[in-house]
């Protein structure tokens, strides 16, 4: 989506918003897509003492799988925005300002960036996630672990005693 905002760059105090749902269902990620939702991207470009000030909410749910259980499950995904826009820049290393092409800018495009640098490397089902048992392959959070516990020969004695 392109975004307009020739109208208030010269009107201090002016402002232009927005609220789209954006599908986001191709961004691959470590082999999967986890973005089987909508995005919906709220926000704001304000002009505020000749600066363009650009403030986004993300919103959505991805489907992500634990990458100690393998247990799949639904996890919210937040992300806020704020980023200054301008025409041209006097500075041509700083990536903390977006430069407008002809008064506007593509949001999907800095939104999918935002999104895909914000993504977690590593999902978890909780934080207290025990995992598999790499011998028996029992999902610990939900059973205990069925292998038998090999004994050191030396204390066979002791355990016929028992």
């Amino acid at each position: 989506m392109r975004l307009d905002v020739k109208g208030i760059v010269n009107t201090p105090g002016g402002g232009v918003e927005f609220n789209e749902e954006l599908d986001f269902s191709d961004v691959d990620f470590g082999g999967v897509c986890p973005a089987v939702r909508p995005v919906s991207v709220v926000g704001a470009v304000r002009n505020i003492a000749g600066m363009l000030r650009l403030t986004a909410d993300v919103d959505t749910t991805l489907s992500c799988v634990c990458d100690r259980c393998a247990a799949a499950f639904d996890k919210p995904f937040h992300l806020s925005i704020e980023r200054l826009l301008a025409s041209e820049l006097e500075d041509e290393t700083n990536d903390d300002i977006l430069l407008l092409d002809d008064g506007a800018f593509e949001l999907s495009e800095l939104v999918r960036e935002a999104f895909i640098l914000n993504m977690d490397t590593k999902t978890l089902c909780r934080e207290d996630c025990k995992g598999l048992c790499s011998g028996c392959g029992a999902n610990l959070n939900v059973e205990a672990c069925r292998c038998q516990k090999e004994t050191d020969p030396r204390w066979a004695a002791l355990r016929e005693l028992l």
